[in-house]
C-alpha cells in the first residue's frame, strides 16, 4: 500500500505561454464580469466556488468537467441539494456531509460532474441560505455568465474550439 503513495508517473508539462495567458485573462474576465454584475444589479451573481470553476474553464477547457453542461448543471444540482438539506433538516455537520455526498451522486447520475460545485451545499448550509431564489442568482446566472465568457475567451484564435459538447 505504501508504494502507491509515491505515484506512478511524472507531473504533466507546464502549459505553454498562451494557455497560461488564457488562464489569467479568463480568470480576470470571468470573475470580473460576475462581480461587476453583482455590483450593478444589486443581487448576488458571485459565490466562492466560481473561482474554482474559472480554473477548470480557463486552465483545462478540454476536460469533461469544464464543459457547459457540467458547469451549469453541476452548480444547479449541488446548490439544489444544499437548499433541500437546509430547508428540510437545517444546518449541521451531518447535513453538510450528506449534502456533499448526495450532490456528488446526483451530479454523477445526471452526467454533470463539476468539482467546484461540490462546495455548493457547504456554501448554502454554512451561510444559512434557505431561499430557493439562490438557484437563479447567484447559481444559474453566475454560471451562465462564466460559460459565456469562456465561449469568448476559449474560442480566440483559429485553432481553438470550445466547448467539446453541450449536452
Amino acid at each position: 500500500m505504501l508504494h502507491k503513495i509515491k505515484g506512478a508517473g511524472v507531473a504533466p508539462a507546464r502549459p505553454d505561454a498562451i494557455q497560461i495567458l488564457t488562464g489569467l485573462v479568463g480568470g480576470v474576465a470571468g470573475i470580473g464580469a460576475v462581480a461587476l454584475l453583482t455590483q450593478l444589479a444589486g443581487v448576488p451573481f458571485l459565490m466562492a466556488p466560481f473561482g474554482a470553476t474559472c480554473v477548470l474553464l480557463f486552465a483545462a477547457p478540454g476536460a469533461p468537467l469544464a464543459q457547459p453542461r457540467n458547469v451549469i448543471g453541476g452548480h444547479i444540482i449541488a446548490a439544489a441539494v444544499g437548499l433541500l438539506m437546509m430547508n428540510t433538516f437545517g444546518a449541521g455537520i451531518w447535513q453538510m456531509a450528506i449534502g456533499v455526498g448526495l450532490a456528488i451522486a446526483l451530479m454523477q447520475f445526471f452526467r454533470a460532474v463539476h468539482p467546484p460545485a461540490g462546495a455548493n451545499p457547504l456554501v448554502v448550509i454554512t451561510a444559512g441560505v434557505s431561499d430557493w431564489s439562490f438557484l437563479a442568482t447567484p447559481v444559474l446566472a453566475g454560471s451562465v455568465v462564466l460559460v459565456l465568457i469562456a465561449l469568448m475567451i476559449n474560442n480566440l484564435g483559429q485553432t481553438k474550439q470550445w466547448p467539446n459538447y453541450w449536452v
